[in-house]
């Protein structure tokens, strides 16, 4: 009986996984940032692309080509996709985070030596 419990275990355990994984992998791609959702009439976008997605890493670049990212985690404990990354340029550190919603990204970026933080949203740049 205890046998039959760690088998059942184990299968249920590497199918979610499986399940798990399949949902990070929508996270692959090239995203466009609106980073002034609120406002419209501009043209204050970015990118970010995704380029690859390892259990609960992801790595690619964020905000313009050439920026890696840096420490990309997801999170999906709460059947959410959460991301989490650093990125960096001449001007400072950034953190951002997002989370998957209706195939598009919500997050923000935290300009740490800015002192600023940004609200975007986006969407995937087929």
């Amino acid at each position: 009986m205890k046998n039959l419990f760690l088998f059942c275990f184990a299968f249920l355990f590497s199918i979610s996984l499986s399940l798990a994984q399949e949902g990070t992998d929508a996270l692959i791609g090239k995203w466009k940032l609106d980073m002034s959702p609120q406002n419209k009439t501009d043209n204050n976008f970015a990118m970010m692309e995704i380029t690859k997605v390892n259990g609960s890493e992801m790595y690619g670049t964020f905000y313009r080509e050439g920026v890696r990212l840096k420490n990309g985690q997801i999170n999906t404990q709460t059947d959410v996709i959460y991301g989490a990354l650093m990125s960096s340029d001449n001007s400072g550190t950034y953190n951002s985070t997002f989370y998957l919603k209706d195939g598009k990204l919500y997050g923000t970026t935290h300009a740490v030596d800015r002192g600023f933080l940004s609200v975007w949203v986006a969407v995937k740049d087929d």
